[in-house]
């Protein structure tokens, strides 16, 4: 193709396009037409809240349309999501750094973290006495950055088994001024951390095994380890939870609650941990997706929990 081209005619085209090949969306945007706009706008370098609406007629020259294209021709082609491909993705409105050693973040746990105290479901068991927080399974360091943002009183914890994963956590605490009050350390699960805290946030692996063998292509680009929630050999994707939920008491303060996002798990979980009393919080993705446990509930239970035969004992 040649001439210019204007900037709703060239997101019109990549939509197209993208819809035609049949991409997967879901890590940052749900549908074509967002993630044509998410391409096209970053490729150009041009602000990702333009207004379309005002800009629509803006001219593109012919070679900056190329390389558009070409940045269209790649998503249809590898199959790699989007972020992958800009280096970039945003949760809760802030951005973060991200590369195939990383998932592309998108926990709904950062939907309670970013909510406004009289509208957010963890608020009432959050007050003075939280002040030490943990990120279990960190990833990029998203959930530590934006509790960080959102809690000035805090300091967070944050780990990860992968030591990949925390060298892009590092970078994303950095990019935000958070190195005094965010460490990062690297932890099978409990095996490596000794301290208690207030609130410990986990968006662990914890797809079964029947949804891993179904995932699309651009969730197979992600790293496996961070979605498994079988490694250990379980079929119910709850593997890591047994051993969260097994040694939590541990590392948990007078007042602690634990926040988990087990995604479209919920019946995996209830079977495992069928007397665990448990408070699912409402997000987007329904009232489902993560849930709540006191510490007391959790003493309460502990007898009852399944073991961890995969994990020495802390």
């Amino acid at each position: 193709m040649t001439g210019t081209i204007t900037l709703a005619a060239l997101i019109d085209e990549a939509e197209r396009r993208l819809d035609a090949a049949g991409v997967v969306f879901g890590h940052g945007t749900t549908n074509a037409r967002d993630e044509a706009a998410w391409l096209v706008l970053w490729r150009l370098g041009r602000p990702l809240d333009l207004d379309l609406h005002a800009h629509a007629a803006d001219p593109v020259p012919p070679g900056d349309a190329e390389a558009v294209r070409a940045l269209i021709d790649a998503r249809i082609r590898t199959r790699k999501p989007a972020a992958y491909l800009t280096g970039e993705a945003w949760l809760q409105g802030v951005p973060f750094h991200v590369d195939e050693r990383v998932i592309v973040p998108r926990s709904f746990i950062a939907e309670l973290i970013a909510a406004a105290p009289q509208a957010d479901p963890i608020d009432p068991w959050l007050g003075a006495h939280t002040r030490r927080v943990l990120d279990l399974c960190t990833g990029n360091g998203s959930l530590a950055v934006l509790a960080a943002l959102a809690w000035p009183e805090v300091t967070v914890d944050a780990s990860d088994l992968s030591a990949d994963a925390l060298a892009v956590a590092a970078r994303n605490v950095a990019r935000h001024g958070l190195q005094d009050r965010i460490r990062l350390l690297q932890s099978d699960g409990w095996t490596a951390l000794h301290d208690r805290y207030d609130l410990i946030l986990c968006n662990p692996p914890y797809v079964c095994r029947a949804r891993m063998d179904a995932l699309p292509a651009e969730y197979r680009a992600e790293p496996a380890l961070a979605l498994d929630g079988g490694p250990d050999g379980g079929d119910d994707g709850m593997d890591f939870v047994r051993h969260l939920l097994a040694h939590a008491l541990d590392h948990m303060n007078p007042d602690a609650v634990l926040v988990l996002e087990i995604g479209h798990e919920r019946a995996h979980f209830e079977r495992a941990f069928p007397t665990l009393p448990v408070v699912w919080l409402h997000t987007s993705g329904g009232d489902d997706a993560v849930l709540l446990i006191t510490r007391d509930a959790l003493a309460a239970a502990q007898a009852d929990l399944p073991p961890d035969p995969h994990r020495p004992t802390p």
